[in-house]
């Protein structure tokens, strides 16, 4: 996907923005953030009451915008965006070309899994589906998935409340991120395979590293250096 002229040349004539996602991540980003000298405007942080999406940042070239963990990466791969944090389940997800990923943050650590009902798991051989329902908000990951293994996955694509599929007749698996697991068993589920371990990575976009290479190398080794 190459963006149009118009774009790069905006992107090379702007200040830098940096999409972070809200949400739990965000809260494990504010130490990173703030070891890279990032201090965004005092609202930022106010996810409740500030209706503001984007803030200002004690650095006159730099701007961050507060977005859902999944428009991180759109933002970024068509170049609304010039860097971001978002999960690997994101990139797995989204598959672009457009987004470079140099840096694991190591936060917001959790998982991608396959889950279904505690009654019904174990009962029938898994290697035996010829297809199965799958509840998830992560389509291109549960059929590649379950592709591998000869199984053609038949995706029910919700955004929330995948735990209640199995028990409504929606699915006999859901695909989902799990962290505790307390949210599955509440609900009946157990967690039945791990399809990849996930941490936040820092992305950037590709046409931007290169109209602007020296100022995302240079953000790229703040965030490198606040790791250390």
């Amino acid at each position: 996907m190459d963006l149009p002229l118009s774009l790069q040349h905006s992107m090379a004539d702007t200040g830098l923005v940096l999409a972070l996602p809200k949400g739990r991540i965000l809260k494990e980003l504010a130490p990173v953030l703030a070891r890279a000298g990032i201090v965004p405007a005092a609202d930022f942080a106010d996810e409740e009451d500030s209706r503001r999406l984007r803030f200002e940042t004690n650095h006159a070239s730099l701007d961050v915008v507060r977005v859902r963990p999944f428009d991180v990466a759109t933002f970024v791969a068509h170049g609304a965006a010039h860097i971001g944090v978002c999960g690997a389940d994101v990139l797995m997800e989204y598959d672009t070309d457009q987004i470079y990923a140099p840096l694991d943050l190591g936060i917001g650590r959790c998982r991608v899994s396959v889950a279904e009902q505690e009654l019904t798991a174990g009962l029938d051989d898994p290697s035996r589906w010829s297809r199965i329902a799958v509840a998830t908000k992560y389509p291109n990951i549960a059929r590649r998935h379950f592709a591998a293994r000869g199984v053609q996955a038949e995706v029910v694509h919700l955004n929330g409340a995948m735990e209640l599929a199995p028990s409504l007749g929606l699915s006999r698996v859901i695909v989902d991120l799990v962290q505790t697991g307390s949210t599955l068993k509440a609900n009946g589920l157990v967690e039945t395979e791990v399809i990849a371990h996930i941490t936040s990575r820092l992305i950037v976009n590709r046409t931007a590293l290169k109209t602007r290479p020296e100022e995302i190398a240079a953000w790229i080794e703040r965030f490198r250096a606040a790791l250390d």
